[in-house]
């Protein structure tokens, strides 16, 4: 096990962990209460269980010679998606919040039928 002497610790953290480090700093500071929170999950991120899929079902297959072409097909697929598809992903993205506090952050497939 490395040892290193807490005064050099400062040195020792990097970019990420210093703002990390500061942030939590002014959150004691000022009596804001840091809520914990599972790590990121696909599971529980709308753009992966939702849009993405759906952009990719429209563009697979295709091939594009430049990025202004990839953006105006991109820009399709989101301007044919209704209300009504965000609302059903907002209803499917909290059943999945509550099945991953049901399982205590556990690994779960699927949406277990609901």
């Amino acid at each position: 096990m490395h040892r290193v002497a807490a005064k050099f610790v400062p040195r020792i953290l990097t970019a990420d962990q210093k703002h990390q480090r500061v942030a939590h700093q002014f959150l004691a500071k000022n009596k804001i209460a840091i809520i914990p929170h599972p790590p990121y999950s696909p599971d529980l991120a709308p753009c992966d269980f939702f849009l993405f899929p759906k952009m990719k079902l429209k563009l697979k297959g295709r091939r594009f010679d430049t990025i202004e072409e990839i953006q105006a097909e991109t820009q399709k697929v989101l301007d044919i998606l209704t209300e009504k598809d965000f609302q059903e992903a907002f209803q499917k993205w909290r059943r999945r919040w509550v099945r991953c506090l049901h399982a205590g952050g556990n690994y779960f497939e699927g949406d277990g039928g609901r």
